[in-house]
């Protein structure tokens, strides 16, 4: 019977167990999860996609054919087909970069970089629900988070706020300094969106201490950060346009930041990075996710600490996490979100063997696409918004739809390879008594056991 401790590495760190993986974890699961804090090499899932720049170039074109497509219309033309060419491949790209993401959660050997690469694409949301960056989700992932999942805090606070998504997104493509010489020309203003929601959302937190006189000093710190587009030659790039920025000191957090243009929102970072209520913020969210809905204030603490004397270093918080004994215990007390429940099950049963749209079609079910929160705030981390009785029923269908594909399996020695000893005598009598193997496959999906992480 496999570690208790192996159970939990897999189910709450990583992305839950799949065939054989608990016996690899071993007796060693911090260990295991150590090693993922190192360098890792890109997954091979993911390579061949699109770089931002490429994305941004093709999605140009294919605006380009719907602008003359409309054109044509408005002018009595037939349709082109050229239109439906160009819907169809922004579908694609989409369904290409979020099976991708979806079929490395299932397949990777590093489900705990896995799991902390969602988490922070999760906080820094940029959600498809917004046409202009749908085609930037999956780069913007990539690019800006990915490689800093173990680095430093402000390394990817600055390379998410310099990301074309997250500025087209929160609107700071939109945001010209009232004095600047754009500005006094065009009779335009401040856009107060990402500075709004970088400090609410993504550092200070709502209760941060910060005032409105806070978030429009950030906003006229971060005029002039926009995107280039096809006039500059500069399509899908970070662009910062002097014109735009609003000139003289600004006054931030009780910190005056001298006129320097670009690099006003290098020291901006700084701030907010060094700044005790991002340490706490940030931290109590890592808490939530890896420990309960509502962590134990010594743990929030210890991993604060951590981070304040580590100048946001992420990987030495995960080691205090990793160290910790709150995450070790049990019983689980983590809801599964909708994409955990869907990978931890095509995980265990028979993901490699699914289609694009078979990985996709059960996140939309279930209400949790790719790429696709709702909000700025990004998909939520408390178990009421994910065991609703429909949201259950819909898991349960689900699971029946899967079960009724799956080969011949011994559902009892998969239950041990999912659960171990979680995988109690009253869970494995109810599978061995089940009076098909669908009904015993919705045993373990639906199970308590399983559904929790």
């Amino acid at each position: 019977m496999p570690d208790l401790s192996a159970v939990i590495a897999a189910t709450r760190f990583g992305q839950g167990a799949a065939p054989g993986e608990l016996a690899h974890i071993g007796s060693d699961p911090r260990g295991w999860l150590l090693a993922q804090l190192s360098s890792q090499p890109i997954p091979p899932q993911l390579s061949g996609l699109p770089t931002t720049a490429e994305a941004a170039q093709r999605f140009a074109e294919l605006k380009a054919v719907r602008r003359m497509d409309k054109a044509a219309n408005q002018a009595g033309a037939p349709p082109d087909p050229a239109e439906e060419k160009a819907k169809a491949e922004m579908r694609a790209l989409y369904t290409t970069e979020a099976a991708a993401r979806t079929r490395l959660a299932i397949e990777t050997q590093t489900p705990f970089t896995e799991r902390l690469v969602q988490f922070w694409s999760n906080h820094f949301t940029v959600s498809t629900t917004r046409f202009e960056v749908a085609h930037l989700a999956g780069p913007f992932e990539r690019e800006a988070i990915r490689p800093h999942v173990a680095g430093r805090f402000s390394e990817m606070l600055l390379a998410v706020m310099r990301h074309p998504a997250m500025l087209a997104y929160l609107d700071n493509t939109a945001s010209i300094g009232p004095d600047s010489q754009a500005g006094i020309r065009q009779k335009r203003g401040l856009n107060e969106n990402l500075a709004r929601e970088l400090m609410e959302l993504q550092t200070l937190g709502v209760e941060g201490g910060y005032g409105q006189e806070d978030v429009q000093a950030l906003a006229r710190v971060l005029t002039g950060w926009t995107v280039g587009n096809e006039r500059e030659g500069m399509v899908g790039q970070f662009l910062y346009q002097p014109r735009f920025h609003e000139p003289g000191p600004k006054q931030f957090l009780s910190v005056t930041i001298p006129e320097s243009g670009e690099t006003e929102a290098l020291r901006a970072v700084d701030i907010l990075t060094h700044h005790p209520a991002t340490a706490r913020f940030i931290t109590t969210k890592l808490a939530r996710h890896f420990i309960a809905d509502d962590p134990p204030p010594a743990a929030i603490e210890a991993l604060s600490k951590t981070f304040r004397e580590t100048g946001g270093d992420l990987a030495a918080v995960c080691r205090t996490l990793i160290a910790r004994s709150e995450p070790w215990k049990t019983p689980l007390a983590k809801m599964k979100s909708s994409n955990d429940y869907v990978v931890s099950s095509l995980r265990l049963l028979a993901g490699p063997e699914l289609d694009d749209n078979a990985f996709l079609r059960p996140l939309n079910l279930l209400g949790q696409p790719p790429f696709a929160a709702p909000s700025p705030a990004g998909w939520p981390d408390r178990a009421e918004a994910w065991m609703g009785p429909e949201s259950l029923m819909r898991r349960i269908e689900w699971a029946r739809d899967l079960a009724k594909k799956l080969h011949r399996i011994d559902l009892l020695q998969l239950a041990e390879e999912a659960l171990g000893p979680l995988a109690d005598a009253t869970l494995r009598r109810a599978i061995s008594d089940a009076g098909d193997p669908i009904e015993a496959t919705l045993l373990l999906l639906a199970g308590p056991q399983f559904q929790r992480r």
